[in-house]
């Protein structure tokens, strides 16, 4: 590519250009002297409907239900954590007793086999703790 220039460059070192409007060179590109048409916007549309963004949304990614077994599993051996604590005091509070009930009625899901083994465990652990003070949750 060349660049012609029509006006030469004198006085180089004369002063501040930035100053100066119209006194540079133009730029000219060789072998055009139009610029090509630019394809005007097209409309845009949806690429999913509302139906779809919601459906993905429902779906639940297994990490995510890994993270609520994790939780249930630490929230029910801070509880019996509470217990021990309690007993080392002479007095087991109900409303904690009443607590872990309430967390063993709630349905789990299914993550892993070993982790369901492991909560399977803990939630075994809870119920006899609650069977001593005469708590029979459902099964």
């Amino acid at each position: 590519m060349r660049i012609d220039t029509t006006n030469r460059t004198t006085g180089i070192g004369r002063g501040n250009a930035a100053g100066r409007t119209g006194s540079g060179v133009d730029f000219v590109p060789a072998g055009g002297a139009a610029p090509a048409r630019v394809a005007g916007n097209m409309p845009t549309q949806a690429m999913t409907g509302m139906d779809s963004i919601l459906a993905l949304q429902a779906v639940e990614v297994p990490l995510t239900s890994k993270k609520k077994a994790v939780r249930r599993g630490a929230s029910l051996l801070d509880m019996l954590d509470e217990i021990k604590a309690d007993l080392l005091i002479g007095k087991v509070s109900p409303d904690s007793l009443d607590s872990m009930t309430t967390m063993l009625s709630e349905m789990r899901e299914r993550s892993l086999p070993g982790l369901d083994s492991l909560l399977n465990d803990i939630e075994l652990r809870v119920r006899v703790e609650l069977a001593k003070f005469g708590r029979y949750p459902p099964i």
